[in-house]
């Protein structure tokens, strides 16, 4: 399960080379304020716990929130990511609650716009760092829902470093649409192929959206050794 969590972030972080948008009624995210909930899966299908995003209106900005609660006998999982935007996307502030067994990480990036400046506070010893980053920085969930925007107005947003811990880069492959089940119904969806690198270590995994005009996250999956793990919507 450790090496999932990053994974199961990161499908917040999509950069899109996706097919043409089919113009449709302007609804659901991010027209409105959004809770959408995920099943997570062991390959067998049997359920090891649930994951919940969050959206929702700040004035003319934006709270991004992703909660992550799964476990194995031995071992539990229990994250939760929390992002403030400006009405840019442009990421004002990024915490992450990270419990892995017996392992625990809090971490603040604040992000000073005008000094193209993050600095990373830890709440365990109150050290702090700072990293040079780009004017209009976004951090890993704010870059799904600008993503999302993009693509639903049927725009293809750019590749760019985004905030996750640090900077790091993610490259993604547009698939094809494929069919796929979606709580036991067939769902036509646009699917990628998505890498992300942290360090010296590449995590790959698929997305698969809706063709809606809020353009849903459908289905997450990822191959790991003891097989392919998903998360899928339930609402």
């Amino acid at each position: 399960m450790k090496a999932c969590t990053p994974v199961f972030l990161v499908f917040a972080t999509l950069s899109f080379a996706a097919a043409p948008v089919v113009p449709q009624a302007l609804t659901g995210f991010p027209f409105t304020d959004e809770d959408l909930n995920y099943s997570i899966n062991w390959p067998t299908g049997i359920g090891l716990g649930d994951a919940h995003l969050h959206a929702k209106h700040s004035g003319a900005n934006w709270k991004f929130e992703l909660t992550l609660e799964a476990g194995v006998p031995g071992f539990t999982l229990k994250d939760t990511y929390r992002s403030d935007t400006a009405l840019d996307y442009c990421s004002t502030s990024f915490d992450r609650s990270i419990s892995h067994g017996s392992r625990t990480t809090l971490e603040r990036e604040t992000v000073d716009r005008e000094r193209g400046i993050v600095t990373r506070t830890f709440s365990k010893d109150g050290s702090k760092s700072d990293l040079p980053v780009p004017a209009c920085v976004k951090d890993a969930l704010a870059y799904l829902f600008y993503a999302r925007t993009e693509l639903g107005q049927g725009r293809v947003p750019v590749a760019q470093d985004i905030l996750f811990g640090g900077l790091h880069p993610i490259r993604v492959d547009y698939v094809g649409g494929p069919m796929i089940s979606v709580n036991q119904k067939q769902v036509q969806s646009d699917q990628v192929t998505c890498t992300f690198k942290i360090g010296a270590t590449d995590y790959s995994f698929d997305v698969y959206f809706a063709r809606d005009a809020a353009r849903t996250p459908l289905l997450i999956t990822v191959p790991l050794a003891m097989g392919k793990f998903s998360m899928e919507l339930i609402r």
